[in-house]
């Protein structure tokens, strides 16, 4: 089926079986599972995709070690098992990286540590691409021992992966739209009432137009807002079905701290773990917290005490401490999470929540989602559609072996990709072409077109981001602003220069953005009665 547009009253009302509010992972992971499912589907997003928690994350495709400790089995395997669905099916932004765990005679015994890993080597299938754990010296000249204090004397290495949070959501919204779903950016949910057993939500945009759809059954994926769709939906006054936790975790970014392109898992006292994980080449990311948080998420950042913390942490375990000094950005993302009554921030679980409500006496079904991991977000699609189908006629499951947009690599093998490339562009920057294959994979054949020089790819903005790329991101990816482009789509961001960004500025003031035109022309076509 595809989305249509129905004569109501004398007014158009645009007429879907699934409204999703939220582009987030699990709003875009949903709206890309429905379409595929032969399911018309409208995605709005208040912002910008992925401009919240899904960019803010570890950016780490992983079972969670920790999280065996807190005894949850269930969540840890089904990790682990879509680590593996993700490798095969995003193998130009999902990569293996080897964790290096420093052993802290002082915290958890040894022992412990060999069990759990001999656990996570085999709660689930894993491929030959994600060597199994061992355990390592770390007092000798070896890349994983340099960067410890001479105290750590042993350790274990194992193996996980590493994620970019904001593409993953892009290439689910840009695969869900290559499907028939209509991703509306800019776009909020206002309102909502029941009308001939359907939903008639209301919809605004930033400039202030209103337009109302009809829709079977609405998803609220709005992770740290989803208390507010609630509100908006049923009533102001509502008091909400379950229990929100919002947590916020902070990361620090520094100049990069050690040679290797490994990561360290560290303990501290406080049984939580941090990590340290290379970060765009030349530097090294720290995270995370676990702090409870009220307020608006948007306002969410990092505190002295959480910058404080994470320091702490890494310089218990650095031959070379950290300082203030070295640290060069941070940010904090707010994670909607189900309160299930845990004390500490850090021991509240990760797993995810559905909330379904309405589906019978003439009300329609709306399914809200508290909780879940960036990992396990395309399981937690699937699952919601399975609570959708007494209230949707449906295809069956599908997204395990489909590729995500430009995962259509030979052999999953981004660098030998890289490399046929390179011989088939040989005027290309090698460190351009291996960043636009992390990016972009498959697709990037066609960023580059039809250009046989540098000068083909037009105006150069600086670090390798030129004219060709940028109108790529505008036209196929709903960016619009230097935000978008340099944070979220490129993590060019901590490269430009403010005069380089004030030039990419410039650029696009005055373009045409097609995010814009496809809000346009829906509320166009669909005004507010």
């Amino acid at each position: 089926m595809n989305a249509a547009t129905i004569q109501q009253n004398d007014q158009s009302v645009h007429q879907t079986d699934l409204l999703v509010i939220g582009g987030g992972i699990n709003g875009t992971g949903i709206a890309r599972d429905a379409a595929g499912r032969g399911l018309s589907v409208l995605l709005c997003e208040q912002e910008d995709l992925a401009s919240a928690t899904s960019s803010a994350s570890s950016k780490l495709i992983h079972g969670g070690l920790r999280y065996l400790e807190q005894y949850e089995f269930r969540l840890v395997r089904e990790a682990l098992a879509e680590r593996e669905v993700l490798l095969n099916i995003a193998p130009h932004i999902v990569r293996p990286l080897r964790f290096v765990l420093p052993h802290d005679h002082t915290l958890r015994p040894v022992w412990m540590i060999r069990a759990g890993l001999f656990l996570y080597d085999h709660l689930a299938k894993r491929s030959a691409r994600l060597p199994g754990s061992r355990h390592i010296r770390l007092d000798d000249d070896s890349p994983f021992a340099r960067p410890m204090s001479e105290r750590i004397k042993q350790g274990f290495i194992y193996s996980d992966c590493q994620v970019d949070d904001s593409r993953l959501v892009v290439l689910n919204a840009m695969d869900a739209q290559a499907r028939g779903a209509q991703i509306l950016t800019g776009t909020t949910c206002t309102g909502a009432r029941i009308e001939n057993g359907r939903w008639l939500v209301t919809l605004q945009d930033a400039a202030g137009r209103h337009s109302q759809v009809s829709a079977k059954v609405l998803v609220n994926a709005a992770g740290p807002w989803v208390d507010n769709v609630l509100k908006t939906v049923r009533d102001p006054d509502a008091q909400p079905r379950n229990h929100l936790r919002l947590i916020k975790g902070s990361h620090l970014v520094t100049r990069k701290l050690y040679e290797g392109d490994h990561a360290y898992i560290l303990q501290n006292d406080d049984k939580r773990i941090v990590f340290i994980t290379p970060h765009r080449d030349a530097y090294s990311m720290i995270g995370t917290t676990d702090v409870d948080f009220n307020g608006d998420a948007r306002t969410a950042h990092i505190s002295e005490e959480e910058t404080d913390y994470l320091l702490s942490v890494v310089n218990r375990y650095l031959r070379q401490p950290v300082q203030r000094e070295d640290i060069v950005s941070s940010w904090a993302g707010v994670r909607p999470l189900y309160d299930d009554a845990q004390g500490k921030a850090a021991a509240v679980t990760r797993d995810y929540v559905f909330d379904v409500s309405g589906g019978q006496d003439g009300e329609p079904a709306m399914l809200s989602i508290f909780g879940g991991k960036i990992t396990t977000y395309r399981k937690l699609a699937e699952h919601a559609l399975e609570k959708l189908q007494p209230f949707l006629e449906q295809g069956p499951a599908w997204t395990a072996t489909a590729p995500l947009p430009g995962g259509q690599l030979p052999n999953l093998d981004p660098q030998h990709y890289t490399q046929q490339l390179q011989a088939r562009y040989p005027w290309l920057d090698a460190a351009l072409l291996a960043r636009l294959v992390a990016a972009y994979g498959s697709m990037t054949t066609e960023i580059i077109g039809d250009a046989d020089s540098v000068a083909g790819l037009g105006m150069h903005f600086g670090h390798g981001l030129y004219e060709a790329e940028a109108r790529w991101l505008i036209n196929r990816e709903w960016a619009q602003s230097t935000q978008d482009i340099l944070w979220r789509r490129t993590r060019l961001g901590l490269k430009f220069s403010v005069g380089q960004q004030q030039t990419l500025e410039h650029w696009l003031i005055g373009r045409t953005l097609a995010a814009t035109m496809a809000r346009n022309a829906f509320f166009e076509a669909t005004p507010s009665r």
